[in-house]
């Protein structure tokens, strides 16, 4: 097999087995026979392995349902809390426990669990996806996975706060933001809580910016692979690392320390006005505060009003079903089922809150809020860039944002920053 990315949680559920009887007199009266048998049908689990915290309460919601309509199917679903999924999908291949459902974001981790996933090619909602919903997930013609659905990120604000310190017209470049935050900060709130513990905060949705602002980020990155681009030099990466003084000069306390939990918990009570996330975080923020009036806007990295007025837009993860699963055709069914069965998008659509990664149905903007509305009309009005972390070497970015942890903790000049990027670049892009 191929590398196998990189641990590990897990919440297996249990599995209960049906059977039916059979009954038949073995002397038949007046010289006929009746014998009455039922056919059990064989109960199965399928194993559900996936890394959205966010809709971990709602999941089982759907599993009770499901296997309600579905007699003698049992669904296992057990959620990795935090980054770690990969390592832990590299755990449960290891110990011979691979699941039957779980989740990859493709590109490049496609061709790192290609031999391990069922072509899905022939399935019915294949024909239903948006175009560019399918692009991570397609290799030589075939489709490996299902869009888990789409998402957007930039910088999450709250807009009481922004009022009540006299902001009343978003930022469009990055001296802008810079004079937003001051205000705020004068007005006696933080301007950004950033979640720095968290390596995907910088290695992923942070440098993402510089990359998908490129003019053609795909052929950068296969320059970055081949040698003939490089970071330093880069005008994009020197405004990026002007974007990341900001948001440290005005983040909280304790930068380095904050994980998940504590951004949204600080920024659902109000304690920062801004954050680096998604609209995926809006049930979370509800639930520490019902009430908070919160929306989505770009991420300005230098000046360039047209090109800093866009929003990062993708699928963020798939679901793909193990080749080697003895319940492929049942796994089939509950992904076919959860997108066509008007049970299944109601869940995906309302109880999920997710944006649908396909054409065949539309979120809910009731459900998907004030970020999920103003993702969704980034998208309607084609201000959008892609996620490109999944076309990174392996391990690519979890060692860059390693090095900007060292820059924001001061222990890397700006020069030393983007040297040592690209070392780290240079070093996986050779470990194929």
């Amino acid at each position: 097999m191929k590398r196998i990315l990189t641990t590990a949680s897990a919440v297996l559920l249990l599995a209960s087995v049906t059977a039916g009887c059979a009954s038949g007199e073995q002397k038949p009266a007046q010289g006929t026979g009746a014998e009455n048998a039922s056919q059990a049908k064989k109960a199965v689990t399928i194993k559900i392995f996936q890394g959205k915290v966010e809709i971990s309460e709602a999941l089982n919601k759907l599993k009770e349902e499901y296997e309600k309509s579905h007699p003698g199917v049992k669904l296992d679903v057990e959620t990795v809390i935090g980054t770690d999924y990969n390592t832990a999908l590299k755990t449960k291949f290891a110990a011979g426990e691979m699941p039957d459902i779980f989740n990859n974001e493709g590109f490049r981790q496609l061709e790192v669990w290609q031999d391990q996933l069922e072509d899905l090619s022939d399935q019915p909602w294949v024909k239903d996806e948006y175009d560019f919903a399918k692009k991570p997930m397609v290799k030589d013609g075939k489709v490996y996975g299902m869009p888990v659905d789409i998402e957007g990120y930039g910088i999450v604000y709250n807009k009481d706060l922004f009022a009540k310190a006299g902001v009343t017209t978003l930022p469009k470049t990055l001296s802008e933001l810079e004079q937003v935050s001051k205000k705020l900060q004068d007005s006696g709130v933080t301007p950004f809580v950033n979640m720095f513990q968290v390596w995907s905060s910088l290695g992923r949705q942070f440098f993402n910016n510089p990359v998908a602002k490129q003019p053609d980020p795909d052929a950068f990155i296969k320059g970055l692979n081949d040698g003939s681009a490089k970071f330093p030099g880069n005008p994009l990466f020197a405004d990026a690392v002007n974007m990341l003084d900001v948001i440290v000069k005005y983040g909280n306390k304790n930068q380095m320390t904050t994980d998940y939990n504590n951004l949204i918990a600080t920024f659902g009570n109000g304690q920062a006005a801004m954050m680096q996330s998604g609209n995926w975080t809006l049930p979370l923020i509800q639930k520490v505060n019902p009430n908070i009036n919160v929306g989505l806007m770009p991420m300005p990295i230098n000046d360039d009003v047209a090109l800093n007025d866009k929003v990062f837009v993708d699928v963020p993860n798939n679901w793909v079903i193990s080749k080697d699963s003895k319940v492929k055709a049942e796994a089939k069914e509950f992904l076919n089922w959860l997108v066509t069965s008007d049970v299944g998008r109601n869940y995906i659509t309302k109880e999920f809150k997710f944006i649908p990664a396909f054409t065949s149905f539309e979120a809910d903007p009731v459900s998907v809020g004030s970020t999920g509305q103003d993702v969704m009309k980034y998208v309607k009005d084609n201000k959008v860039l892609g996620w490109h972390w999944p076309k990174y070497p392996d391990g690519a970015a979890q060692e860059i944002a390693s090095t900007l942890q060292k820059y924001v903790g001061n222990k890397l000049n700006r020069d030393q920053l983007l040297n040592e990027i690209q070392t780290v670049w240079e070093s996986k892009a050779k470990q194929k």
